[in-house]
């Protein structure tokens, strides 16, 4: 069964930095790419970040661009969203994704950018 859990998330001031982790298990992790998502209150779920098998190549999207970094450790089926110099705006709840057959989703993490 695939499994997903995120953690890391909490609550961050204006220009922290919070590290999110997702460990993943069920499924081959190293011949999937892995995803970031974001839902922000009152918004649509938006992709944040993508994560190829060796992570050798990532998309991050652009409105975090600069900011955010993705990757991935294989041997700890572990994929990282490491967020720096945060703003009100990346309040949301954030989650990760693997597509194995269909998307699965983990329970996200909530983070929280407030002074």
């Amino acid at each position: 069964q695939v499994q997903l859990v995120e953690s890391g998330g909490g609550l961050a001031q204006p220009g922290g930095s919070l590290r999110l982790s997702c460990a993943a298990s069920g499924f081959d992790f190293s011949s999937n790419t892995m995803y970031w998502y974001r839902q922000a209150p009152g918004k649509e779920r938006e992709l944040v970040a993508m994560v190829l098998t060796q992570g050798g190549f990532t998309h991050i999207a652009d409105s975090v661009k600069g900011r955010f970094t993705a990757s991935r450790d294989n041997a700890k089926n572990t994929v990282y969203l490491e967020m720096r110099s945060l703003h009100y705006e990346n309040t949301a709840v954030y989650y990760c994704n693997v597509k194995v057959d269909r998307p699965h989703w983990g329970q996200g993490t909530q983070v929280t950018v407030s002074s």
